[in-house]
C-alpha cells in the first residue's frame, strides 16, 4: 500500500504519523490509534491498514506525544492528552479533505476513540480491540511503583521491556475518567473485539463496554490471540472483520467499472511478503484470500491460484446447471461439483507434445427427482459453462509493467 510519512500538530507539538493510502480509489478514511506505550507500527496495525486500504479506506496511524518520533515527554502525557491528539488528528484530515468517518483503537488506544467519538459528530463506526472499560486498568502494569509517581511526582518503570517515565497527572487522570457516560453518548456504531484469554485487560472490560452502548453495537472474539495481537493470524482475522464490517456504516460507493471491464478490476496485494499470502479483492465488496499450502512456503491461510481456477470452474458449472434446470422448471433440489486439478503427460491426453497438460477432473452431483433424460441433458449443459469453455480454448494474457511510482486505480 502506498504510504505518506507526515507530520501533523497535536496538543503540545508535533506528532510523527503514516497516512496509508488505497492504490485504487479513496473512498473513505479512518483513523488507528495505539495502545499504551506502544506505537503506530505495531504489527496488528500494519495488518488492519494494510487491510482497510484494499478496501479504499485511508487509514492514519500516529504515535500519541512522548512516543515514537512525536515529540513532547511521555511523562507530562495523559489520557486526556491522548484524546486531544486524537481530535487534532481528526482536524488534520478535515484541512486534507479527508474526513474520517472511521476510529480504531487498540487497549488504552481503544478507550481513547471511544472517549473522541462523543465529541466528533462526523465519526459513523468506532472499532475497539482488547480495550479497558476503566481507563485506571492500565496502572496495574506499573502498580509497584504508583506510591513513588504519587509522592515524588513521576518514576520511571520498566514496561515491555523499555524504560518510561510515568508522571503523577497521567495516573491522576486516568483514576479520574469514566468511559460510561462517554460509551452511552456514543454517535455511532460500535465493534467491540477482544480475546477471552487476554492476560492484560481481562474480557470482563469487553463485557461492560459493550453493555453500556447503545445499538448498533456488535461483538467478536478474538479466540486465543494475545493482548498485542501478535501473530499473523489473528491480526489478519481482526483486520478481515472490522473492515468487513466497517463498509455497512461507512456505505462505500465505488465508481463506474473501466470501460472494457463490465465486473471491475480483480486486484492481488501481497499480505506477507515473508510468504505468499494475498489479499484478493474485487471493487469495494468481494474480498478472499489466496495462499500456498505450509509445504510450498505458504501459510495456508487461502486458496492457491490452482484451488481459485478449480473454484471458478465450480461455481460456473453449478450456476450453468441451475440457470437450465430453472428455465425448465425441472426438479432440481441441489447441485454440488467437485473439482480437481493435475498435470498429465501430453501423450496421454492424445496429443503429440512432449510437455504436461493441465487435467480437470469434474464430479457432478444433482440431488431431486429428476429422470434419466434430464440427468443426462444437465450433464451435457455442464460443457457449456463459460469457464470450462475458456479453459478449453486458447486464452490470450496482456502483461504489463505499471511505471515506477504510478497508483493504478482499480475497482
Amino acid at each position: 500500500m502506498p504510504t505518506e510519512r507526515i507530520t501533523f500538530t497535536g496538543h503540545a507539538g508535533t506528532l510523527d504519523a503514516r497516512l496509508d493510502l488505497p492504490e485504487g480509489p479513496h473512498l473513505a478514511t479512518a483513523v488507528f490509534a495505539h495502545c499504551f506505550t506502544c506505537g503506530k507500527d505495531i504489527p496488528a496495525a500494519r495488518r488492519i491498514a494494510a487491510r482497510l486500504t484494499t478496501m479504499g479506506i485511508a487509514v492514519l496511524r500516529f504515535d500519541f506525544t512522548g512516543l515514537g518520533h512525536s515529540d513532547g515527554e511521555f511523562a507530562n502525557t495523559s489520557f486526556t492528552s491522548n484524546v486531544q491528539d486524537l481530535v487534532k488528528a481528526v482536524d488534520y484530515l478535515n484541512d486534507r479533505n479527508m474526513p474520517p468517518a472511521l476510529l480504531i483503537g487498540h487497549s488504552l488506544g481503544g478507550a481513547a476513540v471511544l472517549k473522541a467519538t462523543a465529541q466528533l459528530d462526523q465519526i459513523k463506526a468506532v472499532a475497539t480491540v482488547g480495550a479497558p472499560f476503566d481507563p485506571e486498568h492500565v496502572t496495574h502494569n506499573f502498580a509497584d511503583a504508583l506510591p513513588k509517581i504519587l509522592e515524588q511526582g513521576e518514576a520511571e518503570v520498566s514496561l515491555g521491556g523499555r524504560p518510561f517515565r510515568i508522571g503523577k497527572g497521567f495516573v491522576q487522570d486516568v483514576t479520574d475518567e469514566a468511559l460510561q457516560p462517554a460509551i452511552a453518548r456514543l454517535n455511532a456504531a460500535l465493534l467491540v473485539l477482544h480475546a477471552p484469554r487476554d492476560a492484560i485487560v481481562s474480557v470482563d472490560n469487553a463485557s461492560e463496554i459493550f453493555m453500556a452502548a447503545k445499538h448498533p453495537k456488535s461483538f467478536v472474539t478474538l479466540d486465543d490471540a494475545d493482548h498485542l495481537v501478535t501473530k499473523a493470524d489473528h491480526a489478519e482475522y481482526a483486520a478481515d472483520i472490522i473492515a468487513t464490517w466497517a463498509k455497512k456504516y461507512l456505505q462505500l460507493k465505488p465508481p463506474a467499472p473501466p470501460i472494457g471491464a463490465p465486473e471491475g478490476v480483480v486486484r492481488s496485494s501481497e499480505a506477507d511478503a515473508n510468504g505468499f499470502l494475498q489479499d484478493i479483492t474485487h471493487g469495494t465488496r468481494h474480498h478472499i484470500l489466496a495462499d500456498e499450502p505450509r509445504a510450498y512456503g505458504g501459510t495456508n491461510q487461502g486458496l492457491s491460484p490452482y484451488g481459485l481456477l478449480a473454484a471458478g470452474l465450480a461455481a460456473c458449472t453449478s450456476m450453468t446447471i441451475r440457470m437450465y434446470a430453472r428455465r425448465r422448471e425441472w426438479p432440481l433440489d441441489h447441485v454440488h461439483v467437485d473439482v480437481s486439478h493435475n498435470k498429465v503427460h501430453a501423450q496421454d491426453a492424445g496429443t503429440v507434445e512432449g510437455d504436461k497438460i493441465d487435467e480437470w477432473k469434474r464430479r457432478i452431483t444433482l440431488t431431486g427427482t429428476l429422470d434419466d433424460v434430464q440427468r443426462q441433458r444437465l450433464l451435457e449443459i455442464a460443457d457449456k459453462c463459460p469457464v470450462h469453455r475458456t479453459l478449453e480454448r486458447t486464452s490470450k494474457v496482456l502483461t504489463e509493467l505499471a511505471p515506477a511510482g504510478e497508483i493504478v486505480e482499480a475497482t
